[in-house]
């Protein structure tokens, strides 16, 4: 399987070359060559980012179609708890749960129920006191994904817990397997996801040989069906199903709701990729040493804000609310003593060492340092993005690395041709901003 593998892909016909997504990029994966955008995907962790900020919609993720779940004898469904979200005037998500199976699926297992048994297992684990502080949260792929790339040397503090989902599929296909009698391989079972990293997880699945995810849709791809079903209920046939999470599995879907659910005051929760990331770095410089327990999510406001949702996460976040409003602190709990083999990762997460690497050896990669950083005094440091690179030492590295050329960076090109006669002609190449000549003829 590929080791790289990402969700987030490119549509090169509508994609102009404007550069918005290589700002926001929070791995600098994105470059812009020939008047088209591509991604790295060594360094994309498949935060949505680009997705949300291409005005051309170039950007998309993805995703396994639902027509994919007749190869199965039997179809389950996850929803994820940021589904229910998405719907207004409703009192408890049962409406939701049992409009899906007229999608075509035989069975609804919430994500919600499995994310209490994780609060459990993470509660009871964090009791054990042998974690290295602050322990991260692993729910959220994007922010694991990050760390890989970006943080390496706090991968030691991950949460060792399988995501609710993993542990939701795993359920789901036992209860179906004793009820059926069918085998593993003739159960399917889909999550529905409100964003891609999610998506990508199931594909190259971190701390674990294989996914118990078979396929993923997007809330947004079944949100507007589920919606005509809905008002129509009364016409249809639907299934008797009733909702089985309470408060603390519904409050996954909303920045803070892991961190509830643990029950430890001294803990934090922060959402949007440029917040986990300041985060990460006071981790880093030891400044969060005292913090039990951190709850990072990539989207802003937490998974309510996925790009693959369709709701405002703000409304969705007030719906939520009112859902939980009603509901039990909790409807799922670990039926044994200690902490179940199956919610651990099977193994720790490696980091990406060799993204990082300028080169195999450390002769030549110290040769090409030298010359970034030579490169980084003629640069005018600018961070301008027009030469299609983020910013000026990513276009240094790019060019050591072979793949790029100094005359990429147009003020680096204007002192190359200043030395050429009629210099004067080339003002007009720089972009206006920066035009040392700007008076109005």
């Amino acid at each position: 399987m590929d080791a790289f593998f990402h969700s987030v892909r490119l549509d090169k016909d509508k994609c102009k070359g404007c550069t918005n997504c290589i700002k926001r990029c929070p791995t600098q994966a994105i470059r812009v060559r020939s008047g088209k955008a591509h991604i790295i995907k060594e360094l994309c962790i498949d935060c949505g980012e680009c997705i949300r900020v291409c005005p051309h919609h170039a950007k998309y993720a993805s995703r396994d179609s639902l027509s994919q779940i007749v190869q199965y004898k039997y179809r389950i469904a996850l929803p994820a708890p940021a589904l229910y979200a998405q719907f207004n005037n409703l009192e408890d998500a049962t409406p939701i749960l049992r409009a899906i199976p007229l999608l075509g699926f035989d069975a609804v297992f919430e994500v919600a129920a499995a994310a209490e048994l994780i609060s459990e297992a993470t509660r009871r684990l964090m009791k054990e006191n042998k974690l290295k502080k602050p322990v991260i949260s692993s729910a959220c792929p994007a922010v694991v994904r990050l760390i890989r790339v970006c943080f390496p040397d706090l991968l030691e503090n991950l949460l060792p817990i399988n995501p609710p989902v993993e542990e939701a599929a795993r359920l789901a296909r036992e209860y179906a397997m004793k009820e059926t009698g069918l085998r593993a391989s003739e159960i399917g079972v889909f999550f529905i996801s409100p964003c891609p990293a999610k998506i990508t997880s199931f594909k190259n699945p971190l701390g674990m040989q294989k996914s118990n995810v078979d396929g993923a849709v997007g809330i947004n791809d079944i949100y507007p069906v589920l919606l005509k079903i809905m008002e129509k209920g009364d016409k249809y046939d639907i299934p008797d199903a009733e909702q089985n999470s309470g408060i603390i599995g519904m409050s996954w879907a909303t920045s803070g709701g892991e961190v509830s659910g643990i029950l430890n005051e001294n803990s934090l929760a922060a959402d949007g990729i440029e917040n986990c990331m300041n985060i990460l770095e006071e981790i880093e410089t030891g400044t969060l040493d005292s913090v039990d327990f951190i709850e990072l999510n990539a989207c802003q406001g937490g998974c309510v804000g996925g790009c693959l949702t369709s709701e405002n996460p703000y409304i969705a976040k007030s719906r939520l609310i009112k859902l939980r409003k009603y509901a039990p602190v909790s409807r799922n709990n670990i039926k044994v003593e200690g902490i179940p083999a199956h919610f651990l990762k099977e193994s720790p997460i490696e980091p990406c060492d060799d993204v990082m690497k300028l080169a195999d050896s450390v002769s030549e990669a110290m040769t090409r340092m030298k010359r970034m950083n030579e490169l980084l005094e003629v640069f005018p440091g600018l961070d301008c993005g027009t030469c299609g690179a983020p910013t000026c030492r990513a276009l240094a590295e790019d060019i050591v690395r072979g793949f790029a050329h100094e005359d990429d960076c147009v003020f680096r090109m204007k002192q190359n041709l200043a030395q050429l006669e009629n210099s004067d002609d080339f003002e007009s190449l720089i972009p206006a901003p920066f035009r040392e000549n700007t008076e109005q003829n």
